[in-house]
């Protein structure tokens, strides 16, 4: 245990060999000590899953110079929920970072990532939380820009604590650090995916399915995540889990007129 530094949980949902969590990993250890629990798998769009039916296991790994680091079987929120309660044995986390996602997480895409679902779990926990991503889905992407933008964030959190909120939602354009115009707090961009599937047929003459589709953005103005990152910005969204659309609770009291 390092005295009087904060305790800092690195996830991610691309695995712990990912080129992402390795720079993550880097810059969380000049700020505390560090703890890694991460999928022993890509966990991709697995969202908040948990897994349930099938037993989990944890293995340390020597991943990380001077970092305690875990593999872990399941989903990016089941590393979290081991990291707490087995691996850290309710220690206080100071702050859970989740990443670096290669690939974006703006807009709806908050509700797909594994990311940032991990970064969620602890944030339900009151763990001030941050889930990071750059905008290059390519495991030779350079994440040096990336580690200079979460060092700044980090710092900042670690220096003035987070806001009326547990959880932050960070995008990072792929473009040289001295092409980045600098920061921008805002909200999420509305959008949804429109699926496609890809029809084939198995070596036994099966039918299967591969999901594919297309992202359409229903509003990109000014404000939005999608429309800091087309300018240059980095995004960063105050994110939460409550889903209430607080202005249709009056909006359909006249549901409460149904007569049961």
């Amino acid at each position: 245990m390092e005295k009087n530094r904060p305790l800092i949980l690195v996830t991610n949902d691309d695995g712990m060999f990912a080129p992402g969590i390795k720079a993550l990993v880097q810059v969380a250890m000049e700020f505390g000590e560090v703890v890694v629990v991460a999928p022993d798998s890509p966990q991709s769009a697995k969202g908040h899953a948990v897994t349930m039916q099938d037993p989990l296991r944890i293995n340390q790994v020597n991943v990380f110079e001077g970092v305690d680091a875990y593999e872990c079987t399941g989903t990016p929120v089941d590393c979290v929920k081991l990291a707490k309660y087995k691996v850290l044995d309710g220690r206080k986390i100071d702050l859970c970072v989740s990443g670096i996602n290669h690939g974006s997480n703006a807009s709806v895409n908050i509700i797909y990532s594994g990311t940032m679902s991990a970064a969620m779990e602890a944030s339900l926990d009151e763990i001030p939380s941050i889930g990071f991503s750059l905008l290059n889905y390519s495991f030779d992407a350079d994440f040096g820009p990336s580690k200079v933008i979460a060092r700044k964030i980090i710092q900042s959190v670690l220096k003035n604590d987070l806001k009326e909120t547990r959880l932050l939602n960070v995008n990072i354009p792929d473009q040289p650090l001295d092409q980045i115009r600098g920061v921008k707090v805002c909200r999420q961009a509305d959008g949804r995916w429109v699926e496609e599937f890809q029809e084939g047929e198995d070596p036994r003459g099966q039918k299967y399915y591969w999901l594919t589709g297309r992202f359409i953005l229903e509003n990109v103005k000014e404000g939005t995540d999608i429309h800091a990152l087309d300018s240059n910005y980095v995004s960063i969204v105050p994110s939460g889990h409550d889903l209430t659309i607080y202005p249709a609770i009056s909006a359909n009291k006249y549901l409460e007129t149904i007569r049961l």
